[in-house]
């Protein structure tokens, strides 16, 4: 489970939430009971994810303000699957986003809602979140943004989600945030902005609250390895909060009509909070009209874990015919 949730630019705070789309669960008579209709939509979800990578590379507001639908629109989404029998689960996620866009100012606002129970019927997901994204753009080089994000884990705590359970799963739980939240507002601008390079920067000041399990829970367990086991040790503060900045950097660069590269930088920080820092450099290789690979490297930094920094290595690739 990740201990913290990451704050992106301007652009796109989540990706998770999107207009509906409807697709007949069985593709052919007989594909339920053969096993066809669930690696069908295994597939699908491969291809979504493949198309997700190649999209957030292609930023739509990488050379100003894009041009976007006016007005007010939206969109929700509910879905639900439970299971009896050999296995005892549950899934019900609940998404929706509102967004106006009216000339230079574009805003949304959107609500995730997500509960689940594994196959032995224990809950395993327990969160609500909610964000806002807007942007007002002066130029082709310069803009104002505004983001705000609020969360709440309702497994994050010190309580035990199923019997029996270890004391190193409640002590990971402990260490999640169970609520954690920022708003800020400040300036972008783009430093370099022709037809093969674009490099903006933005940087804002605003609020950030957050709330660990333990300090929900007023404890906390430390391991001890001389008798392998975890203390109880109490927890005195409920929260932390203050003043927050963060900066973000976003940087494109085509070198031929086949490969370009992408760079971004995200640095979150607060006086109380761990300070977080995410970058991603892609590369992507447009090979033909058929063929197209995308290679990523994210590191994710977030002060005063046990392991404080997490790489990720990514490969993308789509061929069509």
């Amino acid at each position: 489970m990740k201990k913290v949730t990451l704050l992106t630019g301007s652009a796109a705070l989540i990706a998770a939430l999107s207009a509906p789309a409807f697709a007949q669960t069985e593709i052919a008579a007989g594909a339920d009971a053969t096993g066809i209709s669930g690696i069908n939509d295994r597939i699908i979800d491969v291809e979504d994810a493949v198309q997700d990578d190649f999209d957030r590379d292609n930023d739509d507001a990488r050379f100003g303000n894009p041009d976007r639908r006016e007005g007010l629109f939206g969109s929700i989404a509910l879905t639900y699957a439970g299971s009896t029998g050999n296995t005892e689960s549950q899934d019900f996620s609940l998404a929706g986003r509102v967004s106006n866009n009216a000339g230079p100012w574009q805003q949304s606002v959107g609500m995730l809602i997500e509960f689940g129970e594994d196959d032995f019927g224990n809950k395993d997901k327990e969160e609500v979140s909610t964000i806002y994204d807007g942007a007002y753009y002066f130029n082709d080089q310069f803009y104002a943004f505004v983001l705000g994000r609020f969360s709440v884990d309702g497994l994050a705590n010190g309580e035990a989600d199923y019997d029996g359970q270890p004391d190193n799963e409640i002590a990971e739980k402990l260490g999640d945030f169970a609520r954690d939240g920022f708003i800020g507002v400040g300036p972008g601008y783009r430093v370099i902005n022709t037809e093969t390079t674009a490099w903006r920067v933005q940087a804002g000041i605003g609020y950030r609250y957050t709330q660990t399990g333990a300090q929900k829970a007023g404890f906390d367990l430390e391991y001890d390895p001389v008798t392998d086991s975890y203390d109880r040790v109490a927890v005195n503060d409920s929260s932390d909060s203050g003043v927050g900045y963060i900066v973000s950097s976003r940087l494109y660069h085509r070198f031929n009509d086949m490969v370009f590269i992408t760079n971004d930088t995200d640095y979150l920080s607060s006086k109380d909070s761990d300070d977080v820092i995410t970058n991603q450099f892609g590369v992507n290789f447009q090979m033909s009209d058929q063929l197209a690979t995308r290679v990523s490297y994210t590191t994710e930094y977030q002060e005063n874990r046990p392991i404080r920094t997490d790489n990720t290595l990514g490969v993308s690739v789509v061929y069509g015919f």
